[in-house]
């Protein structure tokens, strides 16, 4: 298993205080990494960032950063780097959701905020990740966290499945882009999980009985069953994987 170890790696997530992100970064220092967890509320980001640390100890740094804000992507960047030395890979894995309904009903503020964290956030998170990984010279491994939503149009979550089909394209893009910098983009696509972002699906029982029903594997997914799939991309395993979308969704989408 030596090529899944990231012993020596500096990761930084965004969105990385709980759900999705936080099970990330435990997979990530279970396999040697130092990981930097981003998020917008220092309420939310510190007590992770010291549970994680109480189990790999000097090896989790916690750094408030709003997603949408170029100066705090910036800012999260220079204090990984000036706390670790050098970034080797990026999971960009915040995200909102600011509007739930008929996607003709969304307003003009729902799609700004959406294009500002989900879109340019994410530009931006894989812009400078990328520039600093080129400067280092040895490659390096970007991760952008979509979402089947994105692949395959649910109803009450048009706008949502816009922003995330496009930043598969922008996967797709920087990875075809970045390949002479030895740099590998790929984007995972998950399900139904259950997180606190999706708990109005899986926590209202008419959604989640039609979710189930429609799941081949017959249940809501768990963010651990995640951290497989971006434990690979984020090492050597992945060095000839780019631009790919790997679904994880207990066969939803093949429904």
């Amino acid at each position: 298993m030596s090529n899944f170890d990231l012993s020596g790696k500096v990761a930084v997530i965004s969105g990385g205080s709980r759900g999705i992100g936080k099970a990330i970064a435990h997979a990530y220092a279970r396999e040697g990494a130092s990981v930097v967890i981003s998020s917008r509320k220092s309420q939310n980001i510190m007590p992770a960032a010291e549970e994680l640390n109480d189990e790999f100890p000097g090896r989790i740094l916690g750094v408030v950063a709003h997603s949408g804000k170029q100066l705090d992507i910036q800012q999260l960047y220079e204090t990984a780097i000036g706390e670790f030395g050098r970034i080797d890979i990026a999971v960009s894995n915040a995200a909102t959701n600011p509007h739930f309904g008929p996607l003709l009903t969304a307003e003009e503020s729902q799609w700004d905020k959406i294009f500002e964290v989900n879109i340019k956030g994410t530009y931006w998170f894989c812009k400078m990740a990328a520039a600093q990984m080129a400067k280092q010279g040895q490659g390096g491994k970007i991760i952008i966290i979509s979402s089947i939503a994105g692949l395959k149009p649910s109803m009450m979550m048009g706008l949502y499945s816009v922003s995330k089909a496009a930043i598969i394209m922008l996967s797709k893009s920087l990875a075809l882009e970045l390949s002479g910098d030895n740099i590998q983009v790929n984007a995972i696509a998950p399900g139904f999980i259950k997180t606190r972002f999706s708990k109005i699906l899986w926590d209202t029982e008419s959604f989640r009985e039609s979710i189930i029903k429609q799941t081949p594997a017959k249940r809501i997914g768990e963010t651990e069953e995640l951290t497989g799939i971006a434990l690979y991309l984020a090492s050597s395993a992945s060095d000839f994987t780019t631009g790919a979308v790997f679904t994880v969704d207990g066969g939803f989408t093949l429904t």
